[in-house]
């Protein structure tokens, strides 16, 4: 029986509802306009307008597979950061509303320079130094990445979002010291990978089976790279430059103790929206 865009929408967001997925309204909006081809304005406009067949069908098989757990943001190929649109693949974690509170105090870190240079290390999609460059119209930003199909996604994001003349990805190794090439930075920014490795198959479904485990594996204790980090990266910031990382649930007092061994100071903590510690960051000294 023929449906309309709009009944199509709302029987899809109640079926969601009763699974107990996660934001049902989004994820049935999201998935309709992928199906139908319309914006979310365009969807509106044409609710009370009959769905053609191919289109039901579509969102069946869309609204099938997030039910067996594939994230929205794979489904329809996209997601949004900071206000940003990018692209995202399996190459690459969903960029999370965690993350936004890295993105805002590396904002404000890279503010407090004239003409900053940013590092976004473990860049992923290039979620964090594309809103920092995007909201410091001065700052001139690098991805950097490992995974060669994650810095293709990255490329991808700089050119959707207009920033070629500011930002740039390469591919490098958090893990290794970095090459003098790179030059130095007033601000790194870091989402490292931090679960350890035998907690990976603890996760829930839609990430254990469908993001990149290259992009979760923080080693055994979940704090190799941030260890990495602290000691191999320090020479690439400037003198009281700032290094900034976000971290998992009970990670803030290990992550705050290599800081502060390596040469950081003013080391500070930020909590997310429950109250988790979620943030550390803090200042190079001129001197360990």
């Amino acid at each position: 029986m023929a449906t309309t865009y709009n009944n199509l929408y709302l029987d899809l967001r109640a079926r969601f509802k009763n699974a107990g997925v996660f934001d049902p309204t989004r994820a049935a909006r999201e998935l309709t306009c992928a199906a139908s081809g319309k914006t979310p304005e365009e969807l509106i406009r044409d609710g009370r307008l009959y769905a053609p067949p191919e289109t039901e069908r579509a969102l069946s098989e869309l609204a099938d597979r997030h039910l067996a757990g594939e994230p929205v943001a794979y489904l329809i190929g996209e997601w949004e950061f900071y206000g940003l649109p990018l692209d995202i693949s399996r190459s690459v974690l969903i960029p999370r509303p965690d993350t936004e509170i890295l993105a805002a105090r590396a904002i404000e870190a890279a503010q407090s320079y004239d003409e900053p240079r940013v590092l976004d290390l473990c860049a992923g999609s290039g979620c964090i130094g594309l809103a920092i460059a995007k909201h410091v119209p001065h700052a001139r930003v690098l991805l950097g990445e490992l995974d060669e199909e994650a810095i293709k996604v990255c490329r991808q994001n700089i050119r959707r979002n207009d920033l070629a003349a500011r930002v740039s990805a390469v591919r490098v190794d958090a893990l290794d010291k970095p090459s003098r090439q790179l030059g130095e930075f007033d601000v790194i920014a870091s989402n490292p990978p931090y679960i350890p490795t035998a907690d990976i198959d603890t996760l829930d479904v839609s990430v254990r089976n469908y993001e990149p485990h290259r992009a979760l594996d923080g080693g055994e204790d979940g704090l190799e790279f941030y260890r990495a980090v602290c000691e191999k990266w320090r020479d690439a910031l400037r003198p009281y430059g700032k290094l900034l990382f976000e971290v998992g649930i009970g990670q803030a007092d290990a992550v705050l103790r290599l800081m502060r061994r390596n040469g950081f100071g003013d080391v500070q903590v930020i909590q997310d929206g429950s109250g988790i510690p979620r943030v550390v960051y803090g200042t190079l000294w001129d001197e360990v």
